[in-house]
């Protein structure tokens, strides 16, 4: 089973894919994306961290945090739920925004699709699929260093699944 995380980028579509398996129970592995203790332990790429202000997973709620530099700098977003299917998948609009949670219509915003499926017993698949309104936001979003962060979380949470595992 391969645990490297993949990147799929369409720009025609303004799209990305991105694949990553993990060594442990679907269960377990949707908390870390839904419980916020959780989430806050990898979500941001090292030495960063993520702070959450509001965290209510349920269609309709929402997650607003700060990803926190190491010298105090916060980069606030929100991702407003859309739809959630208990223990397998959710979809959410994601924004930067301010520590109010007010969107900044500047950035670009994006939509994601987030799917677990059990792979083998007691091995989980993530795929998410992120959308946006033109290829532009999401050259911007790439820009940001998005698939370099995104790929230290991906190996953050594997570690902390992997030390979950074990004890």
């Amino acid at each position: 089973m391969n645990l490297e995380t993949s990147f799929t980028i369409d720009r025609d579509n303004a799209t990305i894919v991105i694949r990553r398996a993990f060594a442990a129970p679907v269960a377990t592995v949707w908390n870390f994306w839904t419980v916020e203790e959780l989430l806050e332990k990898w979500w941001a790429p090292k030495p960063w961290v993520a702070r959450t202000r509001k965290m209510d997973f349920r269609q309709s709620g929402e997650w607003l945090y700060a990803m926190v530099g190491p010298e105090g700098e916060e980069h606030w977003a929100k991702s407003e739920y859309k739809a959630v299917s208990e223990g397998s998948s959710f979809s959410s609009l994601d924004s930067f925004t301010d520590k109010e949670g007010i969107v900044n219509d500047s950035m670009p915003q994006s939509n994601w699709t987030v799917d677990l499926k059990e792979e083998q017993e007691g091995h989980t698949l993530v795929s998410i699929l992120i959308r946006h309104e033109k290829p532009e936001d999401m050259d911007a979003q790439l820009k940001m260093g998005f698939r370099e962060g995104m790929t230290q979380a991906m190996d953050q949470l594997d570690e902390l699944l992997v030390n979950a595992e074990k004890g």
